[in-house]
């Protein structure tokens, strides 16, 4: 792996410090510089130390045991900062946050391209240890983009070590195992409504301004604040849509952009869930053929054919008659079994060895591959693991951006078109589509300009959480190039190593291929 080992050798705090800021003096890009051209003060990075995390932390955000010492020694060439940003950028004088960033400079200065920011999924996840976990840690060919550039990273606002609130809410589910009747689908409407009302209410003033547009205007106060000229985009899921508006926003301010699993350029809850569960189908039809090719293994059918028929009627089956098994937190039900139907390319194996489990599965404890998939939910991280998913501004996002926001008929209606059109996954969604109605707060829509400049959207071809025709609609939309990654899996552009190379090549050249085959499907 090409890392850069520093060869500092202080152990305390303060020396640490002093030679953070030693580099910082001496980088292009130091510490407070202002936006080229303007002559004026602009923005300025408050840096500070960075966390110390020990080796049990650093697994906790899942870093590999051999990859332990290579994560300390890059968090030593870390440097971490906040930047004060408004609050609302339509009253700039008023209430400020703080924005969390990182920066793990190139190490190649005199051959430096410039700048990547890392633009985080979610809405809601942590970014502030992207330089690191995404990037030089992903694999040897991610490990040089750091060598031409320097790498970006932050939690955006509502996140992590940035300015956050919290309210208590769960995204909508079913409260009950078995079949979702009318009447308990209702109560789980209202129960959402309630929650959706209590939270927006908590603190609107700050709930409101979590937005993509304001992410991204953020993040362009960021690049002011780091003396950047303009900012290269490496965006993964909700990242790509942060991409977008950010391009659309400062068109002069960006640089080449690659953006995997892209988002639709429109932000109606109902929709999106019906496109996923639409693109969750067809990958079941991929699974099934494979399933039905290995029926002497698995025995759920030799055709594809066979294979949906045996799993639909499994899914009614475990509605009609949920099972409890002793070992596992819930009983698994016809939600349960559609979830396994779900599963992308590289785990078809164990699902399909889960499902034809539970075909002949008895009381006590669960089937072993069963427990694997479908066992307890992972409990508290350990201490000192730093936020990695923000659900309050996950969900304020969203809800502050859907405009579908559907009475409790409309939402129950489209529930029943799932279970019907998909009757192999369409279970796993429950009410889904109902999880922003009640939501108090004005609809805010997204603002997309089509324009020139660099930029590649990276769409795989068989997955259902972003699905492949949305990369179309953004193209449409927005501009750019679409780049094909030829499997199901999400954001996976950066982890196959063929694909990460060209992501790698992109930056340094501004040119890329017409797409890569991905993540190999299971032989």
């Amino acid at each position: 792996m090409r890392v850069e080992m520093t060869r500092m050798t202080y152990r305390t705090s303060l020396a640490a410090l002093a030679l953070a800021l030693a580099a910082l003096a001496a980088h292009p890009s130091a510490a407070g510089a202002a936006p080229a051209g303007t002559g004026q003060s602009g923005p300025q990075v408050r840096w500070n130390p960075c966390p110390v995390y020990t080796d049990e932390v650093a697994a906790g955000l899942g870093v590999p045991p051999a990859q332990l010492p290579s994560f300390q020694a890059l968090m030593k060439r870390l440097t971490c900062g906040t930047v004060s940003v408004p609050l609302d950028h339509r009253a700039p004088e008023g209430r400020t946050i703080d924005i969390a960033v990182t920066r793990l400079a190139a190490t190649d200065e005199s051959h430096r391209l410039g700048a990547v920011a890392v633009l985080p999924g979610g809405p809601g996840n942590s970014g502030y240890l992207d330089p690191i976990l995404r990037t030089v840690l992903k694999n040897d060919e991610m490990a040089g983009l750091n060598e031409r550039y320097d790498i970006i990273g932050f939690d955006p606002r509502g996140v992590g070590y940035s300015t956050k609130v919290a309210c208590s809410l769960q995204p909508v589910g079913p409260q009950e195992p078995g079949t979702l009747t009318e009447a308990a689908a209702r109560k789980i409407y209202d129960d959402q409504v309630a929650a959706n009302r209590s939270c927006g209410a908590s603190d609107p003033a700050f709930l409101r301004q979590l937005t993509t547009e304001n992410v991204a205007r953020d993040v362009d106060l960021v690049r002011a604040a780091l003396g950047e000229r303009e900012l290269n985009l490496l965006g993964f899921s909700w990242g790509t849509s942060l991409g977008v508006v950010y391009r659309s926003l400062f068109p002069g301010h960006t640089g080449r952009a690659f953006l995997d699993s892209v988002a639709p350029p429109w932000t109606d809850l109902m929709k999106h869930i019906k496109g996923s569960a639409e693109a969750a189908e067809r990958g079941f039809g991929r699974m099934a053929a494979w399933l039905a090719r290995r029926d002497g293994t698995y025995g759920l059918g030799a055709t594809a054919r066979q294979v949906r028929e045996e799993v639909a009627e499994l899914v009614r089956a475990y509605d009609r008659s949920p099972r409890t098994f002793t070992d596992l937190r819930r009983p698994v039900d016809g939600a349960a079994v559609a979830d396994l139907a779900k599963r992308n390319s590289t785990e078809w194996a164990r699902a399909g060895k889960a499902l034809a489990e539970l075909r002949t599965a008895t009381d006590g404890t669960a089937p072993p591959t069963v427990k694997d998939l479908l066992g307890s939910r992972p409990g508290a991280p350990a201490p000192g693991v730093p936020e990695t998913l923000n659900m309050t501004m996950n969900w304020a996002v969203k809800c502050n951006q859907d405009g579908s926001r559907p009475d409790f008929a409309t939402a129950w209606r489209a529930y029943r078109q799932l279970v019907e059109r998909h009757p192999a996954t369409g279970r796993s969604w429950g009410l889904g589509p109902a999880g922003c109605s009640g939501w108090p707060l004005p609809e805010q829509r997204i603002p997309l300009k089509r324009g020139g400049g660099s930029l590649v959207l990276a769409g795989h071809l068989h997955e259902f959480m972003s699905a492949y025709d949305w990369t179309l609609q953004t193209r449409r939309a927005v501009g750019g190039v679409v780049y094909t990654v030829a499997d199901d899996v999400h954001v996976s552009a950066t982890r196959v190593p063929e694909c990460a190379a060209e992501v790698v090549r992109y930056f340094e050249t501004g040119r890329i291929d017409t797409g890569c085959p991905g993540t190999p499907t299971p032989s």
